[in-house]
């Protein structure tokens, strides 16, 4: 069973930050895109934030701005860099990696932002 080591999350209050990292196996060279999604308590799964093998990056329109995606193709790390929160960013993230061959998710991390 393949694990993704999801870390960070928590709580802060309105208008703080919050980073949220997802670590996959070092040996994965065949990585495509790597990202998080967010679900919220009696709402679906959204998307977040992207980035792709070759760097692009994609948003949310509702994080455009505030959070920051980086990844590290060495060590197969992705962050995200949420800033200015809103308690509308309160839910369970998600970190999402694609390969040429399969789908993996992470077992969520919870944001809770107090307004």
């Amino acid at each position: 069973q393949v694990q993704l080591v999801e870390s960070g999350g928590g709580s802060a209050q309105a208008g703080g930050s919050l980073v949220v990292s997802c670590r996959a196996p070092r040996n994965w060279r065949d990585v495509r895109v790597m990202g998080w999604y967010r679900q919220a308590p009696g709402k679906e799964r959204e998307l977040v934030a992207l980035v792709y093998a070759n760097g692009s990056v994609r948003y949310a329109d509702s994080v455009k701005g505030r959070f920051t995606i980086s990844r590290d193709f060495i060590m197969n790390t992705v962050d995200l860099q949420m800033n200015s929160l809103e308690p509308e960013d309160t839910a369970a993230y998600y970190c999402e990696i694609e390969t040429s061959s399969s789908e993996f998710w992470g077992q969520g991390t919870l944001v809770t932002v107090c307004s």
